[in-house]
């Protein structure tokens, strides 16, 4: 039906795989979705700590904050819109009223509080994500699964060979969404104990019962809650939903 050579539907000279993306765009990428991740962080961050600090003071059974963003909760159901809207405006005015009081207590560095470790948090997961996906995509795949694809007996018709061409694509494509997956899990999680020490920043000694001992202890800055986390061995607190330990000096008994 066609000729043995025919590269029918494919143009002489168009490549059979795809493009593989050199180090250098791979960089440009990272560096301006980190800038754009960057700001994007920058401008939340003050929404982060009043969410943060809504959830905390349910510790103490206390009403600094107010309503605010934590009245919405975390999870959105299109059937619980019309009990939400009534609580718009109150979630507005205990939104405002939360900048009100972390702006009178503590000033503007209050509404940044824990924003250091989160950034470089983001930084080096993303950093971590993107390059580890490209050394795999590129060496691994590209190198090692693409070749196995792609050898073997060539078949002898072009309408047998343009859907196996297709499959391989295909099968890359879907074998590259893995791996990016999979290198999002790992960089988050070793970038875990940066979201741990800034959660803890952000409610360090604000005012409520779960920033103040006997809950917690006070820092000083960021860099002395790294280490005194390091210490005690807790740099992954919180990190597991199944196997948890118990903090080191740390004993519980049931009354």
């Amino acid at each position: 039906l066609f000729p043995h050579n025919s590269s029918f539907p494919l143009q002489p000279g168009a490549s059979k795989k795809e493009p593989v993306s050199s180090l250098e765009q791979v960089l440009k990428e990272t560096s301006r979705e980190m800038v754009a991740r960057s700001a994007a962080t920058l401008i939340t961050h003050p929404f982060h700590v009043i969410t943060l600090r809504c959830m905390v003071q349910f510790i103490g059974r206390e009403t600094k904050y107010r309503y605010g963003l934590g009245a919405l909760g975390g999870a959105w159901d299109p059937r619980i819109l019309p009990d939400v809207i009534p609580l718009l405006p109150s979630c507005a005015s205990g939104t405002l009223s939360a900048f009100a009081t972390i702006y009178r207590e503590e000033g503007i560095l209050g509404f940044f509080a824990g924003l250091i470790p989160r950034l470089l948090g983001d930084i080096l997961s993303l950093w971590l994500c993107n390059m580890l996906a490209y050394l795999i995509n590129t060496y691994a795949l590209e190198n090692g699964v693409g070749s196995a694809l792609g050898s073997g007996p060539q078949p002898c018709f072009g309408w047998i060979q343009v859907p196996l061409l297709l499959l391989q694509v295909s099968t890359m494509t879907e074998m590259k969404s893995y791996s990016q997956a999979v290198t999002g899990f790992f960089a988050s999680m070793l970038t875990y104990p940066f979201v741990l020490v800034s959660n803890l920043m952000a409610v360090n000694n604000c005012g409520l019962a779960g920033g103040l001992l006997p809950y917690a202890p006070t820092y000083s800055s960021w860099l002395d809650c790294w280490s005194q986390l390091h210490r005690e061995g807790n740099m992954s607190r919180g990190n597991s939903l199944f196997f948890r330990k118990v903090p080191s000096g740390k004993r519980y008994v049931w009354e």
